[in-house]
């Protein structure tokens, strides 16, 4: 199964509120060979709310179909692990890395990190409890001068984890700072199982010097895929060949963005459809002609069928003037991903 993934050398981040069915499956078809779901709690007491059905729907996805999971007791995150599988998963994700302060104060995501017992336990329970490949997403280590990250992939392996996808940040870090790689490098050189480098990656030029510096198996895109799916493709083609491809046209971006704005519609419905669709809108149009104005605009409007109307208008409006997405624009787009 990870063979297929590893192949493409590119996977999805797992990002709450972003990587829904819908998102997911626009990545794969640019060319992303695997995708991992919304980060989804082990307390059992929320399996059935709105917000965890929605993260949980695999229905129609392209496999693989990796969803992840959250929490800090072993007996629960085993249980989370069965009932994902047995909800169409094929591969179960520990989230170890979530920096976010509502999820660490209940000592899971990368608040983990501060117990390597706990760590252990988790990873024990979560393995013996499935028998599909458990892979593990995790940081450097909870705070810097203190990256635990060598003991903790070593127990990892030790565990049976199939694959790990490693944060070049502490969690001290949060989004701050640049990503390191060296300890990716380090951590790569020292295990046997796949290892995916995420952080600050957000060109093909970036991809390849993490690819060759770290000797990693794939890497990992999250921020820079917001508005942007098809740099998977970019990446993709850059890696076989040594050359760009062009930007995509403002028609292209047109067509996908209004591709996937049915989809979301479809998948949330009227009232959470427009709603969440909001920030996909705002991530496609950074840098374009008026954009800021037409956002502002955009989010004013409370049904779907006129935010697709709004948006068909605007595209079409750039179209009239031979707006076109310039290197400066994508520049300008880079940079903000990484503010």
């Amino acid at each position: 199964m990870f063979e297929r993934s590893i192949d493409k050398k590119l996977w999805v981040a797992p990002m709450a509120g972003v990587t829904d069915r819908p998102f997911r499956t626009l990545c794969k078809y640019f060319g992303a060979g695997h995708a991992v779901s919304e980060m989804m709690t082990s307390d059992k007491t929320l399996r059935m709310s709105k917000k965890s059905l929605y993260r949980a729907n695999f229905d129609g996805e392209i496999a693989p179909i990796s969803a992840q999971i959250a929490g800090s007791d072993p007996v629960d995150l085993a249980e989370a692990a069965r009932y994902q599988v047995a909800n169409g998963a094929q591969i179960v994700d520990i989230n170890m890395g979530c920096p976010a302060k509502k999820v660490c104060n209940k000592l899971a995501g990368s608040a983990l990190l501060q117990d390597e017992d706990l760590v252990a336990r988790i990873l024990d329970a979560v393995v013996a409890a499935v028998d599909v490949p458990v892979t593990l997403k995790t940081r450097l280590g909870y705070l810097n001068g203190q990256e635990n990250i060598i003991r903790v992939a070593k127990r990892a392996e030790e565990a049976g984890i199939a694959a790990l996808a490693l944060h070049g940040r502490t969690r001290e870090d949060m989004y701050l700072n640049t990503a390191r790689y060296s300890l990716i490098k380090d951590v790569k050189a020292m295990l046997n199982i796949p290892v995916i480098a995420n952080g600050d990656i957000d060109s093909p030029e970036k991809a390849k010097y993490v690819l060759d510096y770290t000797g990693v198996d794939a890497v990992m895109i999250g921020r820079a895929a917001q508005g942007r799916p098809w740099i998977f493709r970019e990446i993709g083609h850059y890696l076989k060949t040594g050359e760009h491809l062009a930007a995509p046209s403002i028609q292209e971006v047109k067509d996908v963005l209004l591709g996937h704005l049915s989809e979301l519609y479809a998948f949330y419905g009227e009232y959470s459809g427009c709603r969440i669709s909001r920030k996909h809108i705002a991530w496609y149009t950074r840098g374009l002609r008026s954009s800021n104005e037409f956002r502002q605009n955009m989010y004013q409007v409370e049904s779907t069928a006129e935010q697709y109307k709004v948006v068909e208008s605007y595209f079409d409006n750039l179209l009239i003037h031979g707006e076109i997405m310039s290197d400066v624009q994508v520049e300008q787009i880079n940079l903000l991903e990484t503010k």
